[in-house]
């Protein structure tokens, strides 16, 4: 009995002792788990705020851009609405000609102060709309409609304080029926005083789409109120939590609201509970900088920020109790590592998926598109190694020039793949203001070695042809030498440079070359010329000039198929070691049919300037071209000729100016020769006219003018003179 008694005692205790353990054992797990969930919840929140501070700004900048192109293209017109003043009979015209070559805004007018001409009536507001690509001119519609603007905000804050101002938000009811505001600067006469206020309207109807595109999670949306919290723009009324805006913007004006500010910024943050489903929110406001000043809110639902997390936390507790209600240790064991491996597929998964993603965006961020220009045929392909690589290539138009570029960062994969993608970046961001492959490889290298603690490198060729005359100006860093391909392939003159990334300060040298009719340029990475087999013989440089050789005069697409083709014939079934790169670009110069051709040679003097607007009008009456393009054409003409006056030669010299223009019937074109000196007027920034006249930079403005009326501008200095062409498309 008293073994019997013994064992039952020893049972019951191991009993015990089992229970306590498995008991103690589910509260540490259970304690790990919500240490982990509040962790985690602690991790969404910030990546929330984060995310929310990110679409804040994106918003404020995407509005602010709008505001700032109004601004400047009125700040840009302030001269010549200073000399309507003196001609109030020509005013309704040259407010059309700004309307009609801006059909983005949706009018623009003058305000003048009340008797400012003795021979008008005391209010005078002449006026141009644009009503459904329509531009209507209303001489003075103070007169005709009655419309007293004496006040009006947008007519007596800038007589006030002499300053600009942007209008509230309003409706438009006399004429386009539009939500629209208004940015009105005061204009002064000749003697400094205010004799009006000039005002451009903006629409506001692209505000919604632009503030509720692309949101941080799918029943989030966006808002725009003004600095005194009155809405200006709200979400679509099919939203799922349309309903829910009233009770945001009351929260931001309401300031007895318990409100926060997200850590490292200015933004501030309100709790509530959606009236519709009582679930929990935040919005996130924060007003914009400078003016107008308003306000871009951000409204986000907890269900979507935490829902998952709170699932998954509810489906682990389940399965705890259960397992051990049912099999204790063991099963709570078997539990344990069965969900690790379930956490290894899900990460093994979502690794695959991210290279998968990005491959996509690595993929999407290659040109895939052939160029729209006669004069070149250009053909590319990248076979990557792995999902993602180091390789990548590029190419675009602007100002009559074909930009491109290839390049090979080093290592592979993921690193590399990063690398490239700045790098890429960069080169679009540079070249899209920059014209000489030296200075934008100088300033690609400048920012690669910012912060390059890895000490990756990339190799990178960029050329800059100008496609009228086949001239190509390209900077090597590093990589593998291109061949020209004519009747035969040959190695291009290139001087190697040090890749980017190396040495911050390295000064890349610069060359230029001509490309003749029919040749083919083929760039390629190390990939084509590493190619290895199963014997691990590589592909070679001689293989490639011979495939070449054997190519010469077939189409770009056509070469690069035959010697990837061949490629593959050489590596068999060997394992891709590296990424392979190729790009084809043929030269094809089009002989264009005129049906028309002037010339005109000046001096560099200021008095010439007279006979070549002349001229210039001559020119566009034979071409029967309206009197806006006209105007627009003598001016653009007349901008570039006083640039080449002012600056080409050294004061007190004389020098030549030679104007020709050739019309097409899909162009009509202005090419500028000199013999001055060196200059490139293309490569001038652009000007930042939302600054004022105080803080901007001196010059600069004649080339930006320029821009405006023509739709390509190119230079290119050719056997010692500066050729300027200019280009509007009939």
């Amino acid at each position: 009995m008293k073994k019997i008694v013994s064992q039952t005692k020893k049972l019951l205790k191991g009993r015990t002792w089992l229970s306590l353990m498995i008991l103690g054992v589910a509260l540490l797990v259970e304690l790990i788990s919500a240490a982990q969930y509040y962790y985690t919840k602690s991790i969404l929140e910030e990546e929330l705020e984060t995310r929310a501070a990110s679409e804040i700004v994106t918003k404020a900048i995407l509005v602010k851009g709008m505001l700032n192109t109004t601004e400047g293209v009125l700040n840009s017109h302030v001269d010549d609405l200073k000399q309507l003043i003196k001609e109030p009979q020509e005013i309704g015209d040259a407010l059309e000609s700004i309307v009609e070559a801006n059909p983005y805004f949706n009018g623009l007018g003058l305000a003048f102060k009340p008797g400012y001409y003795d021979d008008e009536d005391d209010l005078f507001e002449p006026w141009a709309f644009n009503i459904n690509n329509e531009i209507k001119v209303m001489k003075d519609i103070a007169k005709r409609g009655g419309h007293d603007y004496t006040t009006l905000n947008f007519y007596t804050q800038p007589i006030a304080t002499g300053k600009p101002y942007w209008s509230d938000p309003y409706i438009d009811y006399d004429v386009t029926k539009k939500f629209i505001t208004t940015y009105s600067i005061p204009l002064r006469d000749s003697r400094d005083s205010i004799a009006a206020v000039a005002g451009i309207d903006l629409s506001l109807s692209w505000l919604s789409d632009t503030l509720n595109n692309r949101h941080i999670y799918p029943s989030s949306f966006c808002l725009l109120l003004t600095d005194d919290g009155k809405l200006i723009s709200q979400p679509a009324s099919n939203h799922p939590r349309h309903c829910d805006f009233d009770d945001a913007i009351r929260l931001i004006n309401d300031s007895t609201v318990h409100r926060r500010v997200v850590t490292n910024t200015k933004i501030n943050v309100i709790e509530f509970k959606s009236e519709k489903d009582g679930e929990d929110a935040c919005v996130f406001f924060h007003h914009m900088k400078g003016n107008p000043h308003w306000q871009v809110a951000v409204v986000c639902y907890d269900n979507e920020v935490f829902g998952q997390l709170d699932k998954m936390r509810f489906r682990i507790l389940l399965l705890m109790i259960l397992g051990f209600a049912l099999l204790g240790y063991i099963i709570y064991r078997f539990f344990k590592n069965n969900n690790q491996l379930i956490r290894s597929e899900t990460d093994r998964q979502r690794i695959e998926g991210e290279l998968q993603v990005a491959q996509r965006i690595q993929s999407e961020m290659l040109p895939h598109a052939s160029v729209d220009h006669s004069n070149i045929d250009i053909a590319s392909t990248l076979v990557a190694a792995r999902e993602v690589g180091g390789d990548i290539y590029d190419y675009f138009i602007r100002d009559d020039k074909l930009f491109f570029a290839i390049g090979d960062a080093s290592g592979k994969g993921v690193p590399s793949a990063l690398v490239m993608s700045v790098t890429h970046s960069l080169f679009r961001a540079i070249g899209s203001r920059e014209s000489n492959p030296m200075r934008i490889m100088q300033l690609i290298n400048h920012a690669v070695c910012q912060g390059n603690d890895s000490s990756m490198f990339v190799t990178f060729f960029i050329g800059v042809l100008d496609l009228p005359t086949g001239r190509m100006h390209y900077c090597n860093a590093g990589h593998d030498t291109p061949l020209i391909i004519s009747d035969t392939a040959s190695k291009l003159n290139v001087k190697p440079n040090l890749p980017l990334g190396v040495m911050e300060d390295w000064q890349y040298d610069g060359q230029e070359a001509q490309l003749q009719p029919n040749n083919i340029f083929l760039l390629y990475t190390d990939g084509l010329t590493e190619a290895m087999n199963s014997t691990r013989q590589q592909f070679g440089l001689t293989r490639v000039i011979s495939q070449a050789n054997a190519n010469a005069g077939v189409s770009p697409q056509r070469l690069l198929d035959n010697v990837l083709r061949e490629v593959h014939t050489f590596v068999g079934d060997a394992e891709q070691s590296d990424d392979l790169t190729m790009l084809a670009i043929k030269y094809m110069p089009t002989t264009e049919t005129f049906i028309l051709s002037r010339e005109i040679s000046i001096t560099n003097d200021l008095r010439h300037v007279e006979t070549v607007n002349d001229w210039v009008e001559e020119v566009c009456h034979k071409l029967s071209m309206s009197e806006s393009n006209t105007s627009s054409m003598k001016l653009a003409v007349e901008e570039a000729v006083v640039n080449v006056i002012n600056y080409a030669y050294p004061a007190g010299e004389t020098g030549d100016i030679s104007i020709e223009a050739t019309a097409t019937a899909m162009a009509l074109k202005f090419k500028i020769t000199d013999s001055g000196v060196s200059f490139a007027p293309t490569d001038a920034p652009d000007v930042d006219t939302s600054l004022s006249a105080e803080e901007r930079r001196i010059g600069g403005l004649g080339i930006f003018l320029v821009r405006q009326l023509m739709d390509t501008i190119n230079y290119e200095r050719i056997d010692g003179k500066n050729v300027l062409t200019l280009t509007k498309l009939r």
